[in-house]
């Protein structure tokens, strides 16, 4: 376990980072130099690459204080060696990262105020950037210095909340208002309750594996540092490959989503469209948003206000229905259809045009997204399946990951979970339960996690490996009455009630800070 690292796994890291960093480096520069060079300056460059750093500097803490969890089993039941089972961990990270769907990605980006989010290209823009992403990264690293497995996600989440109540207290408005509570819900209960499925689902399986198995070996803790049977080294083998994998495609979209804000913001006219869309979907784009803004009109048939933009942000900012959402949104849908009926490509919108046209078309996504759960609307269903589909063409036209963020993002974690490892490893595998831990308790654990992270990506949810695991490992050794640290139980749940309220705090004045510097 404290063997230093070997000069072989020092290599590879450092040619992995210098790899990535050089992939990334030149993918950046083949996609912006035109853009930059005719109207960037260097200072937005700087900030630019500064933020990128910090965003792929999150996901790299990330790796080493998440991702921990997912070795601590394959170590301490010495189905591998420390080193091999952190490359190969940070390998399954890697994979899972490149085969994400991004719905994580763009439903943590929601969460941001709407005002920054259209104008995150701003000095207002970057202080966001800076402050949520800088409290995260402070947090985790704090966290990690004690050995407490925290969670990333739950941390990020408190970041953006606190952007979002200071940025509203900074315009005066009250600091509820900057945060979409609904989907901060949303996302909080899975906060919640993955812990509780970590734990009692653990513990069940734990209790059915010793009904149905009846090898004695699989419930017994490692002799010595003899490797376990060869079926047992494969399961958890195999549960921590999981593990990795399903941690890679949650959490590693996070970062992307970041990522993708910060590129929108800086470069639009690179990344605000997705111009690889072939034109003849654009023919059905405009018929699409002129069907849905006939049945719009239809629904209510009312007139257009004087600023529909100004209307949609309000809703989305407040999400307080009011009569005249439904003709804003069809006139700007209107527009939009008009827009791009006009230029026939999103690759032939003009550079001067880029901003905008995104801007309408995350307007009228959000707005079709709030409308499709309000209960004020009334909408009929043909109105509702013209806004289903047409959201689709938006998000597939503004929703889209380029994979050299994919490759980056992956590898930013990969790294991390190959550094920096040993706290949290220590904390999970010796100071959760009072007994070492079994094979039969580190599969268990595992499997519930890989299945619970898995089943969240699918719904687009960001939940905690952290949380996952480490309750899951607690939960078996409650259902083994092996008994529990209650020191480390306290502190583990310590952190869990202090991350979100940290993070708010310290993003919010950091926010604060950052838009004085911005100025």
């Amino acid at each position: 376990m404290h063997r230093p690292t070997s000069s072989s796994t020092v290599l590879l890291f450092v040619a992995l980072l210098i790899g990535g960093l050089l992939f990334a480096g030149l993918n950046l520069f083949h996609d912006v130099n035109d853009t930059m060079s005719r109207h960037g300056s260097w200072i937005a460059i700087l900030l630019l690459i500064l933020a990128l750093l910090i965003a792929l500097g999150f996901e790299f803490v990330n790796g080493f204080h998440d991702t921990a969890n997912a070795v601590a089993t394959v170590i301490y039941t010495h189905s591998l060696p420390p080193h091999v089972a952190v490359v190969w961990s940070g390998l399954f990270n890697f994979l899972g990262v490149l085969t994400s769907s991004g719905a994580v990605a763009f439903g943590i980006i929601s969460l941001l105020p709407v005002e920054l989010i259209l104008q995150v290209g701003s000095s207002a823009g970057f202080a966001m950037v800076f402050a949520l992403l800088i409290s995260a990264i402070l947090w985790n690293l704090g966290t990690w210095w004690l050995g407490l497995p925290a969670s990333s996600s739950h941390t990020l989440i408190g970041s953006i909340i606190g952007v979002g109540i200071a940025n509203a207290l900074m315009h005066g408005r009250d600091g509820t208002s900057g945060v979409d509570w609904a989907q901060v819900s949303k996302v909080g209960y899975s906060l919640l309750l993955s812990p509780l499925v970590g734990f009692f689902c653990a513990a069940l399986l734990l209790v059915l594996l010793k009904r149905v198995v009846k090898q004695a070996q699989l419930f017994d803790a490692p002799k010595n540092k003899e490797a376990p049977p060869w079926w047992i080294r494969s399961l958890l083998v195999l549960t921590c490959s999981g593990v990795s994998f399903a941690h890679g495609s949650n959490d590693g979209q996070k970062g992307m989503g970041l990522i993708m804000l910060i590129l929108v913001g800086t470069v639009p006219l690179s990344y605000g469209l997705n111009r690889a869309l072939p034109a003849s979907e654009m023919g059905k784009f405009a018929l699409v948003a002129q069907a849905t803004q006939q049945s719009l009109q239809q629904a209510v048939p009312a007139a257009a206000p004087e600023q529909p933009r100004a209307v949609l942000t309000h809703y989305i900012r407040g999400q307080h229905w009011q009569p005249d959402v439904v003709p804003a949104l069809a006139a700007v849908t209107g527009q939009i259809g008009q827009q791009i009926a006009a230029y026939g490509s999103l690759a032939s919108v003009p550079e001067a045009s880029v901003g905008n046209v995104r801007n309408d078309m995350y307007l009228a996504s959000e707005s079709i997204r709030l409308l499709q759960q309000s209960k004020e609307a009334h909408l009929d269903q043909a109105t509702l399946a013209n806004l289903k589909t047409f959201k689709g063409e938006l998000d597939a036209s503004t929703k889209f990951i380029p994979t050299w963020v994919k490759v980056t993002v992956a590898i930013a974690l990969g790294l991390g979970t190959m550094v920096g490892w040993r706290r949290i490893v220590v904390t999970v595998g010796e100071k959760i339960g009072k007994t070492h831990l079994t094979y039969a308790q580190g599969a268990s654990a595992e499997l519930v996690a890989m299945a619970t992270i898995g089943a969240a990506d699918a719904f687009g949810l960001p939940v905690s490996t952290t949380h996952v695991l480490s309750s899951g490992v607690a939960g078996t050794m409650a259902a083994n009455r092996s008994g529990l640290q209650i020191d480390t139980i306290r502190n583990l749940l310590m952190a869990w009630v202090l991350t979100l309220p940290v993070a708010i705090a310290l993003s919010a004045s950091l926010y604060w800070v950052f838009s004085k510097l911005f100025v």
